[in-house]
């Protein structure tokens, strides 16, 4: 019996890790084997970094609100707690923006929070 390789699905698959490898260095976007392990290690980053992403801003806003918190006489903790306390409910990116972009309407929400 002759030997098979089912070569158009072979070739779309590799197709497809070489365009994926478009832009790397050297053997990595034209040797397939080493492009493929470049590709799912690069696949591995990016789920993983799409996670720390959130942490990364998070912890940006709360910087942020701390900073603008303390201009206004207090602290990031106590005004998160006035604020809960309150039943204010503002996220953190909302808030942030808030602190750099328009200090006076931080201002009001920290005075409204602190009455």
């Amino acid at each position: 019996m002759p030997r098979t390789n089912n070569a158009p699905a072979s070739r779309r698959r590799r197709k497809k890790v070489m365009k994926l490898a478009k832009g790397y260095w050297g053997s990595r976007s034209k040797v397939y084997t080493v492009a493929k392990h470049s590709v799912e290690k690069g696949l591995q980053y990016a789920y993983r970094d799409r996670k720390a992403k959130k942490r990364t801003f998070r912890r940006l806003w709360i910087v942020r609100i701390n900073a603008a918190a303390r201009i206004n006489g207090t602290t990031y903790s106590k005004l998160i707690n006035a604020m809960n306390q309150k039943g204010l409910e503002i996220n953190r990116k909302v808030l942030a923006g808030l602190a750099v972009e328009n200090p006076q309407a931080f201002a009001e929400i920290v005075k409204f929070v602190s009455a």
